[in-house]
């Protein structure tokens, strides 16, 4: 039986569709519409209010774009205040952050130890749902798993359809401390049915928090320093929110605005984090660090680090695209502080072992880049590394395999998807539904027995 979709036939389908599909980027700038919802300066178009998070990284003076060094703001809380109180105390921070993040105060010492008690209550899933929705259907993305089994809890939940606030809370909390029970166990089934290695799986310990949690089941011993857990603390904290314009948590707003259930609200932000555009993006930084270090000899010589990123820029190396990953982002400019927190910290501990060369390295490609763009591109713009520069590198030198670095993001973000849900709901009684005008010319139909 011939194939519709099948060779030759396919192709000259898609051939068709590129005709009548691409846009000529001039009707962008005719009709003056904003593409990727940005101006023309590169600021995002304000779609929203929101008291949950500022991402500040620029002032507009007199209508020209003044960079400053960058901030990150929860609930009215510096990022960095966040972070250095909780290590002058010795203690772990992403729970305190995510009780901030939902409920608009930093908790006092009973509510963070109840808020504690109810997440590791709530680690467990449901029964049979591993063996059904993760071991009969392995997934080699663990991305498209955690998508996948946000939405199956719908069909566990008896109230699942219940949009009350208080059931809105439970729900959300419930997925805080779901997610890396779920991204444990769809890894190891990964290796079993992917990699041809063994599954291990460990039960909970419910006295761990979610960085202990973390570690704890990604290891077959379990075992992990203080410092170890510390760090993914950290970076826990830093990832938790980004504000309301980010694509995930946009994503998370307009399908809220929908009324539709958080389970597929929050499904969706996971399936936007995965884009390489997005949260996907330290992948690229990874791969761009090993294709570095198999090319360049000398990684402490500047000369040879700079010549090789000129190549890269001349997409001549690496993947060709041209760009450095892990430089630049859409808010900040003179500095992303949560790279700066996290730098920081990596070489501290890193200082001392193989790793800390790498990190050097990734330190002189973010040296060296905005003078190779002003050489190479005449670009004099603001240029700062992301956390996407260093975030890959901690998460390796954690002992943390590539494939769960974007899926160890979607944990630490589901509490500002979570506070941004809710917001919308409190806040918003109107569906998001931008415009987009419409070019396509009118045609006269033809009749089936009369077309070419």
């Amino acid at each position: 039986m011939p194939s519709f979709i099948s060779g030759a036939n396919i192709t000259d389908l898609c051939s068709e569709l590129v005709k009548n599909s691409v846009i000529d980027p001039k009707f962008y700038e005719k009709y003056h519409v904003k593409r990727g919802l940005r101006n023309s300066d590169g600021t995002g178009v304000v779609a929203g209010i929101t008291n949950i998070c500022n991402v500040h990284g620029y002032l507009l003076n007199e209508g020209e774009v003044e960079p400053i060094p960058g901030q990150l703001i929860y609930r009215g809380y510096n990022i960095n205040d966040l972070v250095e109180n909780v290590e002058a105390e010795d203690r772990y921070g992403y729970e305190e952050t995510a009780f901030l993040l939902l409920f608009g105060h930093l908790p006092n010492e009973q509510e963070l130890a109840h808020f504690n008690t109810y997440i590791s209550l709530k680690r467990d899933l449901p029964n049979g749902f591993v063996e059904d929705m993760i071991l009969k259907a392995p997934s080699k993305n663990i991305m498209n798993k955690l998508a996948r089994s946000v939405l199956a809890l719908y069909s566990y939940d008896d109230e699942c359809e219940n949009k009350g606030l208080e059931n809105e809370m439970r729900t959300a909390i419930s997925l805080i401390a779901k997610l890396p029970v779920i991204m444990a166990n769809a890894y190891q089934v990964k290796r079993r049915v992917f990699d041809n290695a063994s599954m291990i799986m460990h039960p909970i310990n419910y006295e761990e928090n979610t960085a202990q949690t973390i570690l704890s089941l990604l290891r077959p011993d379990r075992q992990y320093s203080k410092d170890e857990a510390q760090m993914l603390d950290r970076l826990l904290m830093l990832q938790a929110e980004h504000g309301g314009g980010n694509n995930s948590t946009f994503t998370c707003r307009v399908l809220t605005s929908s009324g539709t259930d958080p389970y597929s609200a929050y499904s969706s932000a996971i399936c936007s984090l995965k884009g390489p555009r997005h949260g996907g993006a330290n992948h690229q930084v990874i791969n761009m660090l090993d294709n570095f270090k198999a090319n360049i000899k000398n990684w402490e010589d500047e000369g040879e680090v700079a010549d090789y990123m000129r190549k890269t820029l001349r997409k001549e190396t690496n993947d060709h695209s041209g760009l450095i990953y892990g430089m630049g982002h859409a808010v900040y400019t003179i500095s992303d502080p949560r790279a700066l927190i996290l730098k920081k910290k990596a070489f501290e501990l890193a200082k001392g072992k193989e790793i800390e060369a790498e990190f050097r390295l990734l330190a002189t490609i973010e040296r060296l880049t905005p003078e190779i763009f002003l050489e190479e591109k005449g670009s004099t713009k603001a240029m700062c590394a992301n956390v996407d520069m260093y975030s890959g590198l901690v998460y390796r030198m954690l002992g943390i395999p590539d494939e769960l670095f974007t899926p160890l993001f979607a944990i630490a973000r589901m509490a500002g998807w979570a506070a941004h849900r809710m917001e919308e709901i409190l806040t918003s009684n109107r569906i998001i539904r931008p415009a987009y005008k419409a070019i396509a010319k009118e045609h006269e139909y033809v009749k089936l027995a009369d077309r070419q």
